[in-house]
C-alpha cells in the first residue's frame, strides 16, 4: 500500500494563471505560502515560509481562476507530482508541485476570516471532479481534517 497526499493551509502568493492544454483542458496554477513559527535554542522567535506551486485542473481550475486572489487563505488537498523539463541553458531539471484535488477558501475576497457560525452552504469548497456544483452541500466544513 502507498499514499501520496498533502494537506496545506496558507496564503495565495499570486493571482492564479489559467491556460488550456492542447486538448482544451483548463489548468490553473498559483503559489501558496505556508508559515512555521517557532522558538530557537536562544528563545528567539523564528518564522519560516515554504512556497508550494499548486496546479488545479478542469472545473476546479476554472473556479480557482475566477474566485481566488492573491492574499486569500486557502486549504489545499492534493498529491505531489514531479515535473521534468529542460531549462534555457539546456540543463535537465525537475521540480515538485501539488496537483490539487480540493481547494477550500478559508477567507473572503477581502481577506477576512469567515465567521465561526455553521454554514448551510459550501460555496468555498471546490473539489476536482466532473460533478462540481458551486452549491454542492455534500460535505460539511466541520468534516475537514484539522
Amino acid at each position: 500500500m502507498s499514499l501520496n497526499q498533502i494537506l496545506l493551509i496558507g496564503n495565495v502568493g499570486n493571482d492564479p494563471e489559467m491556460r488550456y492544454t492542447s486538448s482544451g483542458t483548463p489548468v490553473t496554477t498559483f503559489n501558496l505560502a505556508t508559515n512555521n513559527t517557532y522558538r530557537d535554542q536562544n528563545g528567539e522567535t523564528v518564522s519560516e515560509t515554504e512556497w508550494f506551486r499548486i496546479t488545479a485542473w478542469n472545473r476546479q481550475a476554472e473556479s480557482v481562476n475566477q474566485y481566488l486572489t492573491k492574499g486569500r487563505k486557502v486549504f489545499v488537498e492534493g498529491r505531489l507530482t514531479k515535473s521534468e523539463y529542460v531549462d534555457k541553458e539546456g540543463v535537465n531539471r525537475s521540480s515538485l508541485e501539488v496537483s490539487a484535488t480540493r481547494v477550500v477558501f478559508l477567507s473572503s475576497q477581502s481577506g477576512e476570516e469567515p465567521s465561526s457560525q455553521p454554514s448551510s452552504s459550501n460555496d468555498n469548497n471546490i473539489n476536482n471532479n466532473d460533478t462540481f456544483s458551486p452549491n454542492d452541500n455534500s460535505e460539511d466544513i466541520e468534516e475537514l481534517p484539522w
